[in-house]
Parts: structure tokens; sequence; C-alpha cells
């Protein structure tokens, strides 16, 4: 099991710091290839409710996040269903064929809609562990950090190279290496015109923080938690449920 550290477990009160407003972005298209099953992975049940549910609980509940957006993949026919009736207040729009695509459609949304919107946080839908303490810490820096930031872990695994027949072709020194998560948090307006700029000259982004890293801006890393887990197999809605039984109980 993972260990949840004390920063985790502890009571958190929020400051919302002066920093502008943010805006919360779920991507929500993906087919969920790697989940396995006919349940997308978003809407897998966890603890009583769809697994994006405590997604956008995670973020929500933050008082700087003053509004949040999900996207949709065009033919979605669940989220109306299950979620629309429990948080009426979130906006929907329609994904792209990509992560990258359906980011930009988001940014453009809020660009048009929200107007006083000067920071967008972007979080993965089937990331539902997210606690309250790695929230707020990505929010303080983050604002006050030129470049955005996003939640990352050191990687403390010994990391293998493996060569084109499966074989391990080195080490890989991890000094230095971390592994992102989301939230990632930049300014809504320079994402975007850093996106559709990636997006136009043939690049996928896999995540934002590359998108910024292509313009020769380089994010700041403050530290996740690795029970911020990713939900990517139907394995790891029980770990995800032990952590979120956890977080419930120790505030």
């Amino acid at each position: 099991m993972i260990p949840l550290s004390h920063d985790q477990t502890s009571e958190i009160k929020f400051v919302n710091v002066v920093g502008g407003n943010v805006h919360a972005l779920i991507p929500a298209a993906g087919l969920s290839v790697r989940f396995g099953g006919t349940t997308l992975k978003q809407y897998a049940h966890l603890l009583g409710q769809p697994v994006i549910a405590h997604s956008i609980e995670a973020v929500q509940k933050h008082p700087a996040v003053t509004g949040v957006t999900v996207a949709l993949a065009p033919d979605d026919g669940i989220y109306d269903e299950l979620m629309r009736p429990r948080y009426p207040e979130v906006t929907t729009i329609e994904g792209g064929e990509s992560r990258a695509q359906t980011v930009l459609n988001g940014l453009r949304f809020l660009l048009q809609h929200f107007s006083d919107c000067e920071w967008v946080l972007v979080h993965d839908a089937a990331r539902p562990c997210l606690s309250a303490a790695c929230l707020t810490n990505l929010l303080d820096r983050g604002r006050a950090s030129p470049s955005g930031a996003i939640l990352a872990v050191p990687v403390s695994d010994t990391m293998k190279r493996a060569d084109p027949s499966g074989h391990i072709a080195h080490t890989v020194d991890r000094t230095g290496l971390w592994a992102a998560q989301t939230p990632q948090l930049f300014r809504l307006k320079s994402l975007a015109t850093h996106l559709e700029h990636a997006l136009s000259c043939g690049q996928d982004p896999t995540d934002e923080a590359a998108t910024m890293e292509a313009a020769g801006i380089h994010p700041l890393l403050v530290q996740g938690a690795s029970s911020n887990i990713k939900i990517t197999g139907a394995e790891d809605l029980s770990l995800a449920e032990f952590i979120l039984r956890h977080q419930s109980v120790t505030g």
C-alpha cells in the first residue's frame, strides 16, 4: 500500500491568497482504452459515486476555484444522467480527438465565457484522490510563479530503458526525474496561446507542462503525493477507495 505523508493527513485550512481567479478544467473526452470493460474509467463506481465526481469535488472545494468546466466526448450520454443533476453549477463543453485538443477547446470556452478568469487549473477526470494539502500548495506556489506550476513526485524507483526487443538497454539515472501529476496550473491566456501554436505546428503535447516547455517556459515543480493516483486499470479502484477512506477520517 502507498504510505500517506503527514502533509496529506493533517487538517488543512484553506487560505485564498491574492493571485487572480482560478477556473478548473477537467478533460474527460478520452475512451479509457487501458481501463478495460465497457465502463469509461471516469464513470467507474468508487465509494458510491463515479470517479469523476471525486475529481470534481477535489478541485471545487477550494475557495480560490471559482468554477469548474468538464470537457466531454461528443457521444457522451452518461454525464447528463449521472452527473448534471448532482453538479448543476458545473459547465460542460465538447472535447476533441486528443487530450491536447480537448484542453484547447476548454481554454477557448473559458476565454469566451469567463472574462475574469486569470488562471486555469487542469485536472484529470480519473485522478480522484487529490488532497486538500496538495491543492493548496499548488495554488499558493503556482500563482506566485511567473511560469505556472504542476504537481509532481520525485521518481524513487530504479529506471530502466528497454531496447526494441524488450530487454534492458541500460539503467537511467533517476537524479532530477519527476513523475508529472495533475492539477497543472497556468495563466489562461498564456496556455491557450502556446497550445494553439503547438497544435498548429503538428505537435500533440501529452500534458500542459509539455506545451509550455515547447515554448521555452519552465514550470515550477510542486511536490505532490504518491496517493494522488490516476485510475488507469480496474485494479486501481480498490487502492483509490483505501486512500479516500483514509482522507475522510484524517481530514
